[in-house]
């Protein structure tokens, strides 16, 4: 058997998918480790998702990740959820095995792991303010609610969009002693944050979440789940008020080495990768 052979297939399917770092830091994630993977990026159409995951199984697939616009058709399409991945109603890491498909949600992991390992910032009896109640925030609030913070106040324009996320998790909540709350801007209490998250798109467009000044300072980690060759609107804004400032980059390697242990079993070091992936996007372009 060659040794392509012997290697077992990964990829990551989206559209769009060219732009995707999975496969660099997956390949990177490989040589580190030793495990005898390929993992290369898979376009689908977007009505045809599970025709495609359904021949690279076929062709001996082993696992995916999951990009936009596929999270939701992907959580359908699992046999079995994990809880982080019912919690977050979608999937962005899929598993094929003998007793079929497994679906995860790896991004909460790699943003709590990011904050917490790579940062050093303690989410355990922390003020967290999280920013939007779309999907990419539903995908955090469990995993963030896991590390005990002292409150997790949820804002987002469409105040009613906040509130069913509290409702969704207040159970999870009570169980971690955590005061869970959300709404308007209004919601915001006076007072500097230890965390607040982006979890918004308006860095995409360069506009800034609605937000209150005052829940920035000196002692706040302000983190932006966007990330870019230039610090984001709403970090640039964040440090204004003389807050820390961070975006998504570490949480992308970090959820990617959540789903490659979930996959091999193996957990990677994502510290690396990270600095090498943001030499490679800060460098001065030479095209």
């Amino acid at each position: 058997m060659s040794a392509d052979q012997s290697r077992e297939r990964y990829a990551v399917i989206g559209n769009p998918v060219g732009h995707s770092k999975s496969p660099f830091i997956h390949g990177r994630f490989a040589a580190q480790t030793g495990e005898p993977i390929e993992y290369g990026p898979l376009l689908a159409p977007v009505d045809a998702f599970v025709p495609h995951v359904r021949a690279f199984i076929e062709a001996g697939g082993r696992g995916m990740n999951v990009t936009v616009p596929f999270k939701l058709d992907a959580h359908a399409f699992a046999d079995t959820l994990s809880p982080r991945a019912a919690a977050a109603g979608a999937v962005n890491t899929l598993k094929f095995d003998a007793s079929g498909v497994y679906g995860d949600n790896t991004d909460g992991f790699g943003l709590v792991r990011d904050i917490e390992v790579n940062l050093g910032v303690s989410l355990k009896g922390a003020r967290i303010l999280l920013l939007g109640a779309g999907g990419a925030a539903r995908g955090v609030v469990l995993p963030m609610l896991e590390r005990a913070p002292h409150t997790l106040t949820i804002v987002n324009r469409t105040a009613a969009k906040a509130d069913a996320l509290v409702d969704q998790f207040a159970q999870a909540a009570r169980d971690a002693a955590c005061h869970l709350s959300g709404g308007s801007a209004r919601a915001i209490e006076a007072g500097a944050y230890d965390v607040i998250v982006n979890a918004t798109a308006g860095s995409l467009d360069a506009s800034l979440p609605e937000c209150d000044d005052r829940a920035f300072g000196s002692g706040t980690l302000a983190y932006d789940m966007m990330y870019g060759a230039h610090p984001t609107v709403f970090m640039e804004h964040a440090r204004k008020f003389g807050a820390r400032a961070a975006d998504g980059l570490g949480m992308l390697v970090e959820q990617a080495a959540e789903s490659f242990y979930v996959w091999r079993g193996v957990r990677p070091d994502g510290a690396p990768v990270l600095a090498e992936l943001r030499a490679l996007l800060t460098a001065p372009s030479h095209a």
